[in-house]
Order: structure tokens, then sequence, then C-alpha cells
């Protein structure tokens, strides 16, 4: 079933328990954030827009009430440049405010989720399927709810037990 009377700014103001996110691209360069990720390409200082960004007051507002937000990256090494903007800059920002990272590398191992698109999924009974192009520019998301969140439940279970914490993932290949 897919809902049109919410949007995905509502869903994160008023999810009660948890949100998950599943991303599964090495760029998501043109989806936000672009100034600070010129920024370290060029081997600068987080701009003061991305350390205040409204994202982070929407985690911190979120983890301060008692909600969790945690994510899994899928991904193999060598990072994108993209990835290791996103990981060294964003991820430890969005550490800061109480967002839980982990990371499903698959360098060795095969993808045991080859065929899972991006989401969040919303107290695992509201799912944003996420679409980007292939430049990473995020493009909307499709709202679904009822039976089909079953199957994004079972995505976040897989990514969680393949899945380590982020900070012991950074301490072995970060840079």
């Amino acid at each position: 079933m897919t809902t049109s009377s919410r949007t995905l700014g509502d869903w994160f103001s008023e999810f009660g328990r948890e949100a998950f996110r599943l991303e599964t691209l090495d760029d998501y360069s043109q989806s936000g954030g672009v100034d600070a990720y010129q920024a370290f390409l060029a081997g600068g200082g987080q701009p003061e827009s991305f350390r205040t960004a409204a994202w982070v007051e929407t985690v911190a507002n979120a983890t301060r009430s008692g909600r969790r937000m945690y994510r899994v990256h899928v991904l193999a090494r060598p990072l994108t440049e993209y990835l290791r903007f996103e990981l060294a800059w964003g991820y430890h920002r969005n550490m800061a405010a109480g967002e839980e990272f982990f990371i499903l590398d698959t360098t060795s191992q095969e993808n045991p989720l080859p065929a899972a698109p991006d989401f969040w999924l919303f107290d695992d009974e509201r799912v944003a399927e996420m679409s980007y192009d292939g430049n990473g520019k995020y493009l909307g998301a499709e709202f679904l709810t009822g039976a089909v969140a079953a199957r994004f439940r079972a995505y976040r279970d897989i990514a969680m037990a393949n899945a380590v914490p982020f900070t012991e993932w950074w301490a072995e290949h970060g840079e």
C-alpha cells in the first residue's frame, strides 16, 4: 500500500521507537551537503552550514527523546571519494547527535542483500523506499505500509546480522 498524505520529514518527527536506514550506494554527492563535499575534496574545514545542518537537530531531537536512529551502509573497499567524505565527516557528525552506524563491508564477502533498495523503515511498519539517479541525486521516496513492510524488516535484519559497528570498522579501515 502506498501512502501519500505524509512526507519523509513528517515521518522523522512522528516515528515512535526507531528509524532504520539502509544505504547501498557509493555516491550520494548530489543529495545534500554539496558544499561540504567540495570542501572535503579540497582539504578544507567543515563549513558551519554542514556542522549545524537541520538533519543534526532532527537526529538530536529524536535521540534525546529516547527514540533510536540507526543505519547500515553496504560498501566495499577501496572507498569512493564520496564514501570517504560521508564516513569521515557525516557519520562522525551524526554520531555526536546520537545516530548509530554500522558497516556491511562486502570487500571480502558476498553481499547478502544484492537486490535491496535504499530505504528508511520507521517503527517496523512504515517504509520510505528511496530513489536516486546514477550521479547520487535524490529523486524522491515511495511511501509504503502494510504487508510489504515485512520485506524491509527482513532486509534490516539481514543487514544488522552481517554488519559491524562503524567505530569498530573505522578503527580498522578508516582513513
